[in-house]
């Protein structure tokens, strides 16, 4: 079976299973509900929150709030989210940040992995493993080679200490061994602008963000952190084909609620969501994401083993945070 067929036929027993929601959530939602944002207005974060807000107040019949919490690499939400009542009215959307942070930052005033519910797994963006034009290497193990041969003369750019572009360069440094310097910027543009410049030859980055650059020949991609081959760059092989592990994707976007939320109302938004990912519209929305989806416990397993990859790769190689 394919995976989309799987996907689908997936999706739908997790919508079927909405039937099953105890009768003590009926009544939910009987009031508004707040989705937190862990960052500024205007991300994709914020973009895919009032996507769901928008399908659930429609489904739900009562008003979903998105709140705008920046600030702390995501720590000021997902604080504010961990310290509210665990009665299904308040719903952190968060991502890879969540996990990293975990390890990165010391006396966080929350537990990142006790004080949460996982809820559902919704999107996936991936990475683009990219270099400039000017490196002599169109593929992987060329751009691996060029790099053992060249020890400490390449820069590699990132959005700064602890982002996802950073963590998956350091995993890719770990991999093979290579000697790069990090170069962190406040954010990707400031980042493409030295890329595209020359001062750092290799980066990963968003796809959605750097896809524009890629097809123009501004940057050349040589993989992407995905687990299929993106249909616009048809040609880029996913880090999984190569034989890489740990890439199976880029930044993922899902959502948490408070600890002891009851587990009826955690299956209810679970069915709901799910449903709305289904959605030819919503997909339509989300072009450039991998739709991902699943149950709660699904999505503990990803928080699993996310919390034990960047915690083991911060700790081995004592990356500090800003």
């Amino acid at each position: 079976m394919s995976r989309p067929i799987r996907f689908l036929a997936q999706l739908t027993l997790l919508v079927a299973s909405a039937l099953a929601v105890t009768h003590a959530s009926a009544a939910y939602p009987d009031h508004p509900v707040r989705i937190i944002v862990p960052f500024s207005a205007g991300g994709f974060t914020d973009s895919l929150a009032r996507i769901m807000a928008q399908e659930l107040s429609r489904k739900w019949n009562q008003p979903v709030i998105v709140e705008n919490k920046a600030g702390g690499g995501s720590n000021i939400g997902a604080d504010l989210a961990a310290k509210a009542p665990a009665d299904g009215y308040t719903l952190l959307l968060t991502g890879i940040n969540h996990t990293i942070n975990a390890g990165l930052i010391p006396n966080l005033p929350f537990d990142p992995v006790h004080d949460f519910v996982p809820v559902v797994l919704m999107v996936s963006t991936p990475n683009l493993l990219l270099v400039n034009p000017s490196v002599q290497a169109s593929s992987v193990s060329e751009f691996v080679a060029l790099v053992r041969a060249n020890p400490g003369k390449f820069n590699y750019g990132s959005s700064g200490i602890g982002s996802s572009p950073h963590m998956q360069g350091e995993l890719f440094k770990q991999t093979f061994g290579l000697q790069m310097t990090h170069v962190p910027y406040k954010g990707s543009s400031q980042a493409l602008t030295d890329m595209l410049a020359g001062s750092v030859q290799v980066m990963f980055d968003n796809y959605m963000f750097e896809l524009p650059h890629a097809k123009s020949g501004k940057v050349r991609p040589i993989a992407i952190t995905a687990r299929k081959r993106s249909d616009a760059l048809p040609d880029v092989p996913t880090m999984e084909e190569l034989g890489i592990a740990g890439f199976e994707r880029g930044p993922w976007f899902g959502f948490l609620a408070p600890a002891k939320t009851p587990p009826s109302i955690v299956r209810q938004v679970n069915a709901d969501v799910n449903a709305i990912l289904l959605q030819r519209d919503v997909q339509e929305k989300l072009t450039g994401t991998e739709i991902i989806g699943g149950s709660p416990q699904e999505f503990q397993a990803t928080l699993d083993q996310e919390f034990a990859k960047w915690g083991r790769l911060i700790r081995e190689l004592n990356i500090k945070p800003d």
